[in-house]
């Protein structure tokens, strides 16, 4: 087959494949042409998903007259000058409403505001139709209709119309928040009204529009961040550790005010979060990168949803570092659905107490209805007494023991107790242990959790879990104060590896010795591994290496080793923390929660469970009616 030149359709058509993927690809390219035309206004509306329709309707600068036929040309663009690494605005590449305009029926409707009248201008699958007068307000309507009807075959690939109008609120939820000060309404037959009112571009302001998309909750449970190194500033926030989601979804990041799904940022985020966090949790986060256009590529993917840094390392080394210490800065903090989940179990009706067989969740009631059997049950001698006797019961109990008094409770303190194991609260707490995070110690319940008071709340403590964590602080502590022992092979183990990788680990050998790996070349393609860390014992050197060599590739560190090493330090911390079924003193109760409240981190356990919830006063007031 000859060589030849492809029709200008043809060509809108191939661009279209790479850039509209689906629906919501069009939302995305329309709202991003109106964020930069200036808009303080941008109204969606679907139908059908996004295939039928799709209108965006903006009060931004408008386009005259006279570039209408130019704005449905390929490459032709306001946005870009001469330099192609200066790129300050979302769109640039003049090619997203040709190619729309390719594979639908597409009308643009707009207006100056300088500008006596609106013009229109249409395409119908790549054949452009004459401008012509309209009427609208300053601003410009853009109109798609019948997507994909030029290319029948795309629409097989398409999903439920519910699923193409979720990815679409979820474009234009990304957008919304790295523009707080724009209004954005989101409508239509296929789907409830998103509205998110226009905040300010303050730091409240842009909480508050956070606050509108991911919900009143997060800013609750979230951290603020403001790092700079080298040029490139880190601003948003993230959640306490407590605070998590079963997948990434929720995590937003901004390069320069666009939206990206980077794996490098992802991969920061989940490695800042390693240590607080299980395998199968994951952070929510809104971060905002600003650097300067020239260190970023933004050209890099067709959708420009990934970038490319310049100094990948300095990126991931801000963002880990910079969330790292702001979790240890912030302390000590519950998340607040802790205590709504505890609300929810306390409320009346939650948990049955059906007196037909053991009465779920108590171990007395559950322990004395197994040993006499549901026949010779005695209720005398049960501790649940109070609930199972008439009300004629309590009062020729009174009359016989003369009201509620010693003689009287006597009946209810046989049999084992549901209630304090320890009491740490006999006498009244100093009013400085009262006024700290996590109050003074009043009990120990189950031989595992620590009942504390606070002045406004009640704080309860799983003593295994944290103190699991304070013991793996205090060896990782240790671990990386220091070089890390190493063990000499007896005979250096030689690995085959691609030049590149063997060069790439040559780089880091420095960096390998202090975590105990001795690493050197050995020829152009291999490396000879002299030391290992002595915490790994007997490993797989091979496939350790080989791993490395993989992250230093895709992020240019060698946290892989670092991960064992801590992972080891985490098991030593479960074996070696204060078990479940314990006694403790009041004053060891008491020294555990000072020594949580100085240990950052210390919200979580080291598989990521909570250590602590607390109950705010004022919702157990509402408990009891009392608010």
């Amino acid at each position: 087959m000859p060589i030849r030149q492809l029709s200008e359709t043809m060509i809108n058509q191939i661009a279209a494949g790479e850039v509209i993927e689906r629906p919501a690809s069009v939302v995305k390219e329309l709202v991003e042409n109106a964020l930069d035309a200036g808009a303080s206004r941008v109204e969606i509306v679907t139908a059908g998903g996004g295939l039928n329709l799709i209108r965006v309707t903006d009060d931004g600068s408008g386009i005259p007259e006279p570039e209408l036929s130019l704005a449905i040309a390929r490459h032709c663009t306001s946005k870009l000058v001469e330099d192609i690494n200066d790129i300050r605005s979302l769109g640039f590449r003049g090619e997203a409403l040709p190619s729309i305009g390719s594979v639908s029926r597409l009308s643009i409707r707009s207006r100056t505001a300088s500008g006596d009248s609106a013009a229109e201008i249409g395409i119908e699958g790549g054949r452009v139709l004459p401008v012509r007068p309209a009427a609208a307000n300053r601003g410009t309507t853009v109109e798609v209709r019948d997507l994909f009807f030029a290319t029948p075959a795309r629409l097989k690939f398409m999903k439920g119309e519910r699923a193409e109008s979720s990815a679409t609120s979820d474009v234009v939820k990304r957008i919304a928040i790295a523009f707080p000060a724009v209004r954005f309404t989101l409508a239509g037959s296929d789907r409830s009204t998103l509205e998110l009112p226009a905040t300010d571009d303050t730091a409240e302001g842009s909480l508050r529009r956070v606050a509108q998309v991911m919900g009143a909750e997060f800013p609750d449970n979230s951290i603020a961040i403001d790092a700079m190194r080298e040029g490139v500033h880190l601003t948003g926030h993230v959640s306490i550790p407590s605070f998590t989601r079963a997948n990434a979804l929720q995590q937003y990041a901004y390069v320069n005010g666009r939206p990206v799904r980077d794996k490098l940022i992802a991969g920061a985020i989940r490695g800042a979060f390693a240590d607080v966090l299980p395998r199968d949790r994951h952070a929510v986060t809104v971060l905002f990168l600003s650097l300067d256009p020239a260190i970023v590529d933004v050209n890099v993917h067709p959708a420009k949803a990934d970038v490319r840094f310049r100094d990948p390392g300095l990126v991931r080394g801000l963002i880990v570092g910079a969330i790292r210490q702001a979790l240890a800065d912030a302390g000590i903090r519950s998340a607040t659905t802790g205590a709504a989940g505890m609300m929810a179990a306390f409320r009346p009706g939650a948990a049955s107490y059906d007196h037909g067989g053991p009465a779920n969740g108590h171990r007395s009631y559950d322990a004395a209805y197994r040993a006499s059997g549901s026949a010779g049950f005695d209720p005398v001698r049960s501790p649940q007494r109070p609930l199972d006797m008439q009300f004629g019961a309590f009062e020729r109990a009174g009359a016989r023991h003369g009201g509620f008094g010693e003689p009287g409770q006597a009946a209810f303190d046989t049999g084992p107790l549901a209630s304090a194991d320890a009491r740490a609260g006999q006498s009244e707490a100093a009013e400085t242990l009262l006024g700290t995070v996590l109050g003074a110690a009043r009990a120990q319940v189950h031989e595992n959790y620590i009942v504390a008071q606070t002045r406004d709340s009640l704080v309860i403590v799983d003593q295994h879990a944290a103190h699991e964590r304070l013991v793996y602080e205090a060896l990782k502590n240790a671990l990386h104060s220091r070089p890390v022992p190493s063990q000499m092979l007896l005979l250096p183990e030689i690995i085959d590896l691609p030049e590149e990788d063997a060069e790439r680990l040559a780089m880091h050998s420095e960096t390998l010795a202090r975590f105990g790996l001795g690493i050197e070349r050995f020829g152009p393609g291999a490396v000879a591994v002299r030391e290992t860390p002595s915490m790994l014992g007997e490993t797989n050197v091979q496939q350790l290496v080989l791993d490395l060599a993989d992250e230093i590739a895709d992020n240019d560190t060698v946290e892989t080793l670092k991960e064992r090493l801590d992972k080891i330090a985490a098991t030593m911390a479960c074996h070696g923390s204060v078990r479940s079924g314990r006694l403790l003193k009041a004053e060891e109760m008491n020294a555990l929660l000072r020594q949580m409240e100085a240990t950052p981190g210390s919200g979580t356990c080291n598989h990521g469970r909570p250590t602590y919830i607390e109950l705010k006063l004022a919702d157990i007031e509402r408990l009891f009616g009392r608010r």
